[in-house]
């Protein structure tokens, strides 16, 4: 058995109830859990101050002092523990307001100790509140002065009342490492420890929570961000081989007259190269036998609906039926309306269903789905219904597929007994590190180039001083005939957020702002879906001029006309969500302009953003800004996956290590795909221990 799966109550000095804490706090349950919960940072613990040299501008100070005398202030919610600690040179008042039990019993008056903590002064007097204690002997020195670099563990307020803090973990981890350090063995074949020159996997474990210099710690570091990654790409790539064996996909042997006919009569406008090679990579691994699960990244405005229809049309060429699947009706009722648009009434017939389609209509496109007759549909999850049959579905289009679930997903692929070949569409761009990770057992294709005629949207950045100068702007391009959008952050005012709000927006707009002659719709997430088709059906008529919304408009909206975009309080949003605002304008051939508007008081973050959204139009480019500021967790959901389960290796510093790590996991599919040389047995025991992760399906 693996020691490291333990459960943590076995571990020396942990017990049921700190099990417990560490469960809850830090979803720390087991050895490994423990083993694998790094320092945030390191302190260099060699300088020992005293008591009269310390001053409250420094960041952390380390004394060595007796304790002289120690009582319990205060009742109930200000009790708090003093204790008195001097040395030759002066007193210094120890409080703890957390702990108490705990720290009165294990702290002894008249002994010496090593305290270690953040210094404040209070009527002159030096003190410290929760310091870290250490008993002091002549081993404890030793240990300080040998070790330059002491670990800082992340902890809680509630696990402090336990005694783990950063120094109860520190000793919980030392005893581990001491009991179980032999039972670390290697997980990468020696062939790649050896290539790349890795500290062992004992050794990198022990000096990145007890590093002897920093060159070890760098080492270590290295080491453990390696394997991490590795072994995440390992599994990925595993998954991806595993389908391409597992999963037979449907021939799409010839290009047809529907496609023909499209392309020759139907298209309004000449192809970007990049989506010409997006349709042959799509056209090549439709004729492999193989189920496709392929990534299409495209920023706004670039054209994957037209290459998704061109792809479906060839489904439908070789007796297919297809549909395309979107996470909201207003981003469902877009895709319906533009591929009409595109293809024609008399062309091929292609139906919408969404939750508010009649009962009655339902009825009539079930039974044409089931006997074949319908070629495309559209819709929100309604698709997945279990009542929805479809005759021979060979083609399924996803997009923005981050915001279903993982069983949403299923569901549509097993919709046929063969699975359908599957396209992922998103129009957020994805750095290409996190590609890699999130969606590393997929095919991926980019189309990163505008249709012709596409101007850039002009940006700018407008802070509330220069109110007057919007309204100005936007009065001149609406008598230009142009309509405008206007996104704020709130519906309501708040008491806690000091925020603009739709509500005194559409106010201001109506009665303060002299635009007598214009109409305005007004769309957020609080309006019925009735309600908010009905605002959007105004405006795209032109019956309105100005559109005031909440971040619902982000995507599925598509008004050539609309060549405005103004964004309230925009130092509040991300840089992904401001990408995929301004994208809803520049969708004619006119100039479309983005205005973001902000208070004077920028954070560093809030103004880079903003710099950013004046600078650069290339989605990509702000994708990888973001994921400097925000790190790979926190954009696109990405957690839902479970793939970026990262504890040590970080995607926006780590890029370069990835790539090389990716190419050489390629390298050793395209050799041994079964991982079944000798030398990689190591490789495909690692995979087992770990379980075979996620399934394509939980991914496409």
């Amino acid at each position: 058995m693996n020691p490291f799966q333990t459960p943590i109550e076995y571990l020396k000095g942990v017990g049921l109830s700190r099990a417990d804490v560490l469960k809850k706090e830090l979803g720390l349950a087991t050895f490994e859990d423990l083993l694998r919960h790094f320092p945030y940072k390191y302190i260099d613990r060699t300088r020992f101050y005293k008591i009269r040299d310390v001053e409250p501008e420094l960041p952390y100070v380390q004394v060595i002092a007796r304790l002289t005398h120690k009582e319990l202030l205060g009742e109930k919610r200000t009790k708090r523990l003093v204790i008195q600690a001097q040395d030759d040179t002066g007193v210094m008042e120890l409080v703890w307001f957390q702990g108490i039990r705990w720290m009165e019993k294990a702290l002894v008056p008249g002994k010496a100790y090593i305290i270690f903590g953040k210094p404040t002064f209070f009527n002159g007097k030096a003190q410290m509140a929760h310091p870290e204690m250490e008993l002091y002997t002549p081993a404890a020195l030793l240990n300080k002065g040998n070790s330059t670099l002491q670990p800082a563990y992340n902890s809680t307020e509630k696990m402090k009342q336990f005694g783990l803090d950063s120094k109860g973990l520190q000793k919980l981890t030392a005893t581990l490492l001491e009991q179980y350090a032999k039972d670390i063995h290697e997980n990468l074949p020696l062939y790649i420890i050896n290539r790349f020159k890795l500290a062992s996997r004992a050794t990198a474990y022990r000096n990145i929570h007890f590093p002897e210099d920093a060159a070890a710690l760098n080492e270590a570091q290295h080491r453990l961000k390696f394997e991490e990654l590795f072994l995440l790409q390992l599994k990925l790539l595993r998954n991806k081989v595993l389908h391409t064996q597992k999963f037979k996909g449907n021939i799409f042997g010839t290009v047809g007259n529907l496609f023909h006919e499209f392309y020759h009569h139907k298209l309004p406008f000449e192809l970007t190269n990049s989506q010409k090679k997006v349709l042959k990579e799509i056209r090549q691994d439709t004729q492999r036998g193989v189920q496709m699960n392929r990534l299409l990244q495209g920023d706004v405005g670039s054209g994957k609906t037209v290459v998704a229809l061109m792809s479906m049309l060839i489904a439908i060429d070789n007796g297919f039926q297809t549909c395309i699947m979107a996470p909201t009706e207003i981003l469902a009722t877009q895709h319906y309306a533009t591929i009409k648009s595109l293809v024609g009434d008399d062309f091929i017939e292609v139906a919408l269903l969404t939750g508010s389609t009649p009962q009655k209509a339902r009825k009539v496109l079930h039974q044409r789905l089931e006997s074949g007759d319908l070629k495309i549909l559209i819709g929100t999850h309604a698709l997945i219904e279990d009542k929805v049959q479809y005759k021979n579905l060979g083609f399924v289009v996803i997009d923005e597929q981050h915001r279903f679930g993982v069983e949403q997903r299923a569901k549509l692929w097993r919709k046929n007994a063969i699975p359908p070949h599957v396209l992922v569409m998103t129009a957020t761009p994805i750095p290409r590190t996190l590609a890699m990770t999130l969606y590393g057992d997929l095919d991926i294709s980019v189309i990163d180039e505008l249709p012709a005629g596409r101007k850039p949207i002009q940006t700018v950045h407008f802070f509330e001083n220069q109110r007057l100068a919007m309204f100005g702007f936007m009065k001149r391009e609406i008598a230009k005939g142009r309509q405008v959008y206007v996104v704020y952050p709130l519906i309501k005012e708040s008491e806690k957020l000091d925020l603009k709000n739709l509500e005194d927006g559409v106010n201001v707009m109506a009665h303060e702002f002299p635009l007598p002659d214009y109409r305005i719709s007004i769309v957020h997430g609080k309006l019925k879906a009735a309600e908010k088709q009905f605002e959007m059906d105004r405006f795209v008529k032109g019956e309105t001029q100005i559109m005031v919304a909440t971040t619902v408009i982000e995507v599925g909206v598509n008004v050539p006309n609309a060549s405005v975009m103004i964004i309230e309080n925009a130092e509040r949003f991300g840089l992904s969500q401001l990408h995929q605002l301004r994208g809803r304008v520049g969708r004619g051939a006119e100039q479309s302009f983005c205005i973001l508007m902000s208070n004077q008081k920028l954070s560093y973050d809030g103004r880079i953003r903003l710099n950013t959204m004046v600078k650069t139009n290339n989605g990509f480019e702000i994708a990888e800004i973001d994921l400097q500021l925000r790190g790979p967790g926190n954009i696109e959901g990405k957690q839902q996956s479970g793939v970026l389960d990262l504890k040590i290796a970080n995607l926006a510093t780590d890029q370069e290590l990835l790539i090389v790590i990716r190419h050489v996991v390629e390298d050793i599919f395209k050799v041994d795909p079964q991982l079944g040389l000798p030398e990689n047995q190591i490789l495909h025991n690692s995979l087992q221990e770990k379980g075979q992760g996620l399934s394509w399906d939980k991914i496409s």
